[in-house]
Order: structure tokens, then sequence, then C-alpha cells
């Protein structure tokens, strides 16, 4: 098939890299505009623009697609230039912008969306990192048709994937990218008998994109919550903490069940229990003696990089001290 791809992250260059690997055309590729980063803050071009100048395939990065804003030039040049690209389909995944009827109508066969959950669960901009966070031990690919509204599309084919212990939204992210990628090539050689299904309306949630400011841990919550928190901002924007004057990066807990409502409740919350090659690095959690021992695994000082517990307290004493 003939196909104009729209997406930015490594998520949606998986996808594409499947599409043209099972020898679909790409006439096409959107995505978003080259975007500072690093360091230097030099511009660097998306995922999905590598792949598509390493392949010789046609980029456009217009900054919207709205045309009555104040971008509406370089909408204008988008929608015509897509007119103007041969092809069957559009195909979607993480793009980042959002595509206005006038988009949705170009394509001859509509326009079909990867999205990263089992819908209706997780709709929107995070579904990888929300359902880690909420604790779901599943979730998968949605293949689906695009309409005006926010992941609401009529379905066409998902399949489930299990969330083990341990995952972070670094290595979930990479399991269900594959996963898009032989689902949409999937879908698309049997396009023609796919029965598009209305999604239900209960079980409907929303990943709200992920905000810097959520990654700074909050210890009086309970130590699960932390845990489920350090695994999904893994590795961004990365769970952070204040210890002195020093920002510690968490990047690996977990709950302690045989250390629940064990602590003094005159010990406050973000306390240091222990620091030792026998206990690992134990934070006190909640307010009060039921909400549990934080175990932090992996951590990382300023201008360091990830350690091990073992050997991160040995470079950086912790006794008797306080995170908050």
């Amino acid at each position: 098939m003939k196909i104009i791809f729209a997406g930015t992250p490594e998520f949606a260059a998986t996808a594409l890299a499947a599409l043209h690997a099972a020898g679909h055309e790409i006439t096409l590729v959107l995505t978003q505009p080259d975007r500072p980063a690093g360091r230097g803050m030099q511009l660097h071009a998306s995922a999905v623009k590598q792949f598509a100048l390493a392949h010789t395939i046609p980029v456009a990065q217009p900054v919207s697609l709205r045309r009555d804003g104040k971008h509406a030039a370089q909408a204008v040049a988008a929608h015509e230039l897509m007119q103007a690209t041969p092809h069957d389909l559009m195909i979607v995944a993480a793009y980042g912008l959002i595509l206005p009827p006038s988009v949705l109508a170009i394509p001859r066969l509509g326009c079909i969306n990867i999205h990263a959950s089992l819908l209706p669960r997780w709709r929107g901009a995070a579904p990888i990192h929300r359902a880690i966070e909420a604790g779901d031990t599943q979730t998968g690919i949605t293949i689906m048709q695009m309409d005006q509204g926010l992941d609401t599309g009529p379905m066409l084919t998902m399949q489930t994937l299990q969330i083990v212990p341990g995952d972070t939204t670094g290595t979930l992210h990479d399991r269900l990218a594959a996963l898009g990628g032989a689902l949409i090539t999937e879908a698309l050689q049997r396009l023609d008998t796919l029965t598009p299904t209305a999604q239900p309306e209960a079980g409907t949630t929303y990943a709200d994109k992920v905000r810097k400011e959520e990654a700074v841990l909050d210890f009086d919550l309970p130590a699960e919550v932390l845990a489920r928190r350090i695994q999904a901002f893994n590795p961004f924007p990365g769970a952070a903490a204040h210890f002195g004057d020093a920002t510690i990066k968490f990047w690996q807990a977990q709950a302690v069940p045989g250390f629940k409502g064990q602590r003094d409740a005159a010990i406050p919350a973000g306390s240091v229990l222990a620091a030792d090659a026998a206990h690992g690095i134990l934070i006190a959690c909640g307010e009060g003696v039921t909400k549990g021992v934080l175990r932090v695994t992996e951590l990382q000082k300023p201008g360091a990089r990830r350690m091990q517990d073992k050997d991160f307290i040995k470079g950086f004493p912790l006794e008797n001290g306080r995170f908050g």
C-alpha cells in the first residue's frame, strides 16, 4: 500500500521501520519539528525523521495542521502536500499533533492509529507511564480508526501484553513498540476483513501528559505508590528527591512488605532507616505506621552515572539522613 506516516518518537519509528520492511511504500512522513536537546541544546531530528532521511522518504514538519490558527500558512501547505502525495491511507503513531477533520478526510481509506493501550483504558498522551503508575498488570496495542475525538475511534484489532514485575516505562515501551509494528503490518494484510468496533463506554481512563513536577517524590505517600511512580518515570522524567542540597534521582525501587507497619510513627516520612550492605537503602513512607518502607536499589547523584544501592552508599553516606 501507499502510506503517509505521521509520528515522532522511537515508538513511532519502530512502526515505520516495520511497515517499510513489510514492503509498503511510504510516500510521505509527517513528524514534529526538530527540538533542542542535550547539554548544548542543539536541534535534534525526531527518530521518525532520522529513519525517513536514511531511507530517502520525503519529510514534512508543520508546527500545526489547523488551518485556522496562527500557523495557518504551514497547515495549508501541509494539506496541499498530503493531497498531492499518492497514498491509500494515513497511519499515525505518537505524532503529537491533533489531526483536524480536514486532514482525517484526505486519505481514501482514512487514518489509522497505533495506540499503546487496551482502549478505552488510557486514552491520551502517556498511556505507558500511566499504566505502570496505576499498577496495571496488563496493557497492549490497539489499532483503531481515527475520528475527531481523543483516541475515541472504532477499534480494528488489539493485542494484550503483560506488565511484569520490575517493568519500567522504558522496558515496557520497547516491547509495546515492537508489538505495535507487528500488529499494524498484520492488520494491513487483512484490512478488508477487519470490522470496526465501537469502544465500550465503561472503563474509560485518560493518560495525561507527564509533567516534570510530578516526578518529585512525596514520602508521605504509601511505599507501593512511590515504587510504581519510580518505575513509571524511568527513563523520563526520572523520579527525584532532595537530600540536603543534592537532588537524587531514583531509578529502581520496591515496597518492602516485611517492614509494613513496623516503623515508629515518630519517625518522619522520608527518613533513611538503613543504608548498608545488609539492608540496602530503606526509606520510611507515609504518615504513621501503615504505609510501609521503600527499598531503593538504583540511584543517581548529580554529575554521576546510575548506581546500584551498594555502590551508591560507598560514596554518598545516607545514614540518619532524610529525603524531602
